[in-house]
This record gives structure tokens, C-alpha cells and sequence, in this order.
């Protein structure tokens, strides 16, 4: 594929009861993919007994593997930490190095179906780049919090896979990934450590 840009739309449920979920999905038509859909939370991909503390995300399209991130729960969406990655049906397996002061350093190192990805924060935390050697992908968020839109533009010979991956982590609370965004999410973590042990 060659350079190409898209955009996805937020839609949310209406909530009805005290009992159902808020969940938001971002649509939108991608390159010659057809639709894609991001999912968060994505029910499917928690047991319902794990739903107090865990957060799903998913991405699902006609022509795009299915890829979903399950993690502890933080603002709204699974964050980054001790989170289980699955791509194409595969588990993937991310590493970061937490305590870099550059936004590359600190970058996602992410290994799936055989390939070598980074995920990091790109000048704020609306934007977002997933790159290989191959393909470059450049995402961002109307807004940080919970966007309207999210869009993208791929680069190089990015295919179904880099898209999927790429905008699974737009779902995914990935804040940390700058040096500020860890210090503001550090109180919050500290909490959830001490929770476990009591």
C-alpha cells in the first residue's frame, strides 16, 4: 500500500440502567480495508468475572485481523502494564523501558506474527506513531481524553496488520509513554499496587 490517510468516528451507547456498561466505538472506512471498528470497553475480551478490575479494547473489521488488549483498568481504558496483546488469534509480547526520559526511549517494543514494532508518543499525547522498517503509521485523537474522531496516515507498505495493531492502541491508556504522563499516572498506580496487597 502506498501512502493513504483515515478517519474514525466515536459512536456510544445510550445507557439505560444502573447495570449496563458505557461502551464507545470508533468506525470508519480505512484505505481498501473496508470498515474498521475500535471497541472500548470490548466486553468479549474480559471474563465477567475479571470486569471489576479489568478493561477490554478490540479492533475488528470485513478485511483486518482482529486484535485485542485485556489490563487493569485505568481512565476509562486498559492500561499499559502487565496487559495481555493479541493479534491475528496470536499473543503478542511488549516491553518498555519505564524510566527513560525520551519519548523514544520510553517507546512500546511490541513482537507480533513475527514482527518487531514501536509504539510511542509523537510531540503530545493526541499523537501517536507504530512503525517497522516496512510502514509507518502516524495516529491522532481530537482529543485526549475520550475523542470524536480518531485518524491516521499510513507510510511505506503498511497492510492490515500495522492498521489493526495501530489503532488497538488508540484504545489503549497508553499516557505513560511520555516521562510527564508517567509522573501524573504515578499516584494512581502507586494505589493499585497497595490495593493488591491488602
Amino acid at each position: 500500500m502506498s501512502q493513504f490517510s483515515f478517519e474514525l468516528e466515536r459512536f456510544a451507547n445510550t445507557v439505560t440502567s444502573m447495570n449496563q456498561r458505557h461502551v464507545s466505538c470508533w468506525r470508519g472506512d480505512v484505505g481498501g480495508l473496508g470498515p474498521v471498528e475500535l471497541v472500548v470497553p470490548a466486553l468479549e475480551v474480559v471474563p465477567v468475572t475479571e470486569r471489576a478490575d479489568y478493561e477490554g479494547a478490540m479492533v475488528t473489521g470485513e478485511n483486518i485481523p482482529m486484535s485485542s488488549f485485556k489490563a487493569l483498568r485505568y481512565g476509562g481504558r486498559p492500561r499499559v502494564a502487565e496487559g495481555k496483546l493479541s493479534v491475528a488469534g496470536q499473543h503478542a509480547s511488549f516491553t518498555r523501558k519505564s524510566l527513560r526520559l525520551s519519548r523514544g526511549a520510553r517507546a512500546l517494543k511490541v513482537w507480533a506474527v513475527g514482527r518487531e514494532y514501536r509504539y510511542r508518543e509523537d510531540g503530545n499525547r493526541r499523537h501517536h506513531v507504530l512503525e517497522r522498517p516496512e510502514s509507518r503509521i502516524l495516529m491522532a485523537r481530537s482529543s485526549a481524553s475520550d475523542p470524536k474522531t480518531i485518524s491516521g496516515t499510513a507510510h511505506g507498505s503498511a497492510d492490515s496488520v500495522d492498521i489493526s495493531l495501530a489503532i488497538l492502541f488508540e484504545g489503549v491508556y497508553t499516557r505513560n509513554l511520555s516521562f510527564r504522563g508517567a509522573l501524573i499516572s504515578a499516584p494512581g498506580r502507586f494505589l493499585d499496587g497497595v490495593s493488591k496487597l491488602s
